[in-house]
């Protein structure tokens, strides 16, 4: 019997499909690319039967679906969707990156965990402090950080915002670990919650600053400053956004560029891990997970 060519179902939440996400895809081994705009959960039970009873359930392997679009809840919505509609073994395996949140928080963990303490590639007891925590990467940045152990606090112009957050991730994450919720709607405010903190992520909105170099030069105990911010002006003013384990002012520092190599290669890996099975269901902590074993093979883990 010949090899079932892999197929990949992209449905994106926005009315035209990524060219981004169909690039990457393509890159990443899939043989043919079928691309859907406009996707919500009251419409993708059609795609997915489509996608599951057209191949016997032993071929099923070799179909899965991407799920992406500039909404990060609605893709959520699709995907939860797209598992009440499998039954038996009739499913394939579904991928969640809307908006790149998931890829870019993992790849973001992932390089804060090369700068553990005392060089151990751990952030278990690290403090850390996640600016622009409410937001769809920054909520994923903060859950990751807080389930491999370290002392989050998620930050929010909004203390009623950042506190709703790390309550919410405090009682999702397993195992148990407390996140605080704290504001930085002033550079006073930013100082105190950078107080103390080894680790800061800022994973705001594009072109805003959030981290100004006046407030970091006073964090005496930062040790790892990483920005995940393209658009100028920084995110972390003076961090590059080609920064990548680059030591700036005492500090180990990564920019958006920096970590964009480690996401497209969590992100091809990811899509290309999609056809092993048809059983995978990959959202932040499986991608993050997977990208840890990138590093382990690099030999860093």
């Amino acid at each position: 019997m010949s090899r079932k060519r892999t197929v990949l179902l992209q449905l994106d939440t926005d009315s035209r499909p990524s060219s981004f996400d169909a690039v990457v895809a393509v890159d990443s081994g899939a043989e043919a690319l079928l691309s859907h705009g406009g996707v919500t959960p009251d419409n993708v039970q059609g795609l997915v039967y489509g996608a599951i009873f057209t191949r016997g359930p032993e071929d099923l392997r070799s179909t899965a679906i991407f799920v992406g679009g500039s909404d990060v809840g609605l893709g959520e919505q699709v995907v939860a969707r797209i598992r009440e509609v499998f039954f038996g073994s009739l499913r394939v395996s579904v991928m969640l990156d809307s908006g790149g949140a998931n890829t870019t928080a993992a790849a973001a963990v992932i390089a804060a965990n090369r700068h553990g303490r005392g060089g151990q590639r751990s952030l278990e007891g690290v403090p850390a402090l996640v600016l622009g925590s409410t937001g769809p990467v920054g909520r994923r940045v903060v859950r990751l950080l807080a389930r491999e152990g370290a002392r989050v606090r998620a930050a929010s112009r909004s203390l009623e915002r950042a506190v709703a957050v790390a309550d919410e991730i405090t009682a999702a994450v397993e195992p148990a670990s407390a996140v605080e919720g704290v504001a930085t709607s002033s550079q006073e405010e930013t100082r105190a919650a950078l107080d103390d903190r080894e680790l800061v992520i800022a994973a705001g909105g594009l072109g805003v600053c959030l981290l100004p170099s006046s407030v970091r030069s006073h964090a005496a105990k930062l040790r790892v400053a990483i920005d995940l911010n393209a658009v100028p002006p920084e995110g972390i003013e003076g961090v590059k956004s080609g920064d990548a384990g680059k030591e700036r002012d005492g500090q180990v520092v990564y920019g958006a560029i920096g970590v964009g190599g480690i996401k497209m290669k969590i992100h091809k890996a990811a899509v290309a891990g999609l056809f092993e099975s048809n059983d995978r269901v990959l959202d932040a902590e499986e991608i993050f997970d997977l990208g840890v074993g990138l590093e382990r093979q690099d030999g860093r883990g």
